[in-house]
């Protein structure tokens, strides 16, 4: 049976891993989906399976978002086709080594990657969604997001940015029908470990949650209207706790003079 459309999905880094199973959830939820990263043969096979599983419309355009021109093309996508409503920022690398047994150069490809790519893929989507009063944006995160010192303090830089950029678009379209969700996965099963220089079978398995179930969970935050989802958090008392130690200290984060403290230990 063919499901009502819901609008086309774009979905970055969506070859593999998480990007691949938010494709097959969103696209059995009734989305077309606009499919998007390097690999063009794990995108065509991912695009023909679930094109025959689901009936959805199912699009690929092959782009390396750390490529400026690649880059470009597909924040045009994002600007000229009006029949997408989500937004999923799912690309992204990391690093697992200290800092100074990085390579800086690396490091600033993930910052690209991970900060600049998302920002602007946002930033082109975001106006279309304001104009037609609906839509919107997933972005992925991390755990290390709010816990930077469990892997590499750049990636974990990286996350915070993501974390923090999506609270503030959370405020700016509070009231424009626009729906924002950050999810902070901890340890995930996918090839994200390898690539980022620790192999998956060297992590304690009671930290890694298999990638279908992250997912699956991050979509049940979404339904649940959650602005936040840590996928693996036992007690959402605990988010709502930090999250109000946080709104304590904001009225006191910006004042004229001193706290009494300093100025006691100046005299």
């Amino acid at each position: 049976m063919t499901q009502h459309s819901k609008g086309t999905a774009l979905i970055t880094g969506a070859s593999s891993g998480i990007g691949a199973i938010y494709a097959d959830r969103l696209a059995r939820r009734g989305y077309d989906l606009i499919l998007v990263a390097r690999n063009k043969a794990r995108l065509n096979e991912l695009a023909g399976r679930l094109a025959d599983d689901t009936g959805r419309t199912i699009e690929v355009v092959t782009a390396d978002l750390g490529d400026k021109a690649d880059l470009r093309r597909v924040e045009k996508v994002l600007r000229d086709d009006a029949s997408i409503t989500l937004l999923l920022n799912n690309a992204g690398v990391g690093v697992t080594a200290s800092l100074l047994a990085s390579d800086v150069d690396k490091m600033e490809e993930m910052i690209t990657l991970n900060v600049t790519a998302l920002t602007r893929l946002t930033y082109a989507a975001a106006p279309g969604f304001v104009a037609r009063g609906t839509g919107a944006i997933i972005n992925i995160a991390s755990i290390v997001g709010i816990a930077p010192e469990v892997l590499n303090g750049v990636y974990g830089g990286s996350k915070a940015f993501v974390l923090a950029f999506t609270r503030s678009l959370q405020k700016e379209f509070s009231e424009k029908n626009i729906r924002i969700q950050a999810v902070l996965p901890g340890a995930t099963a996918t090839d994200f470990w390898g690539n980022a220089g620790t192999p998956l079978e060297h992590l304690r398995s009671e930290i890694v949650m298999p990638a279908e179930e992250m997912v699956d969970a991050a979509l049940a935050g979404f339904d649940l209207g959650e602005q936040i989802t840590i996928p693996s958090l036992p007690d959402a008392a605990d988010w709502a706790a930090y999250e109000a130690a946080r709104q304590k200290l904001m009225p006191n984060l910006s004042l004229s003079a001193p706290a009494a403290r300093y100025r006691a230990a100046a005299a």
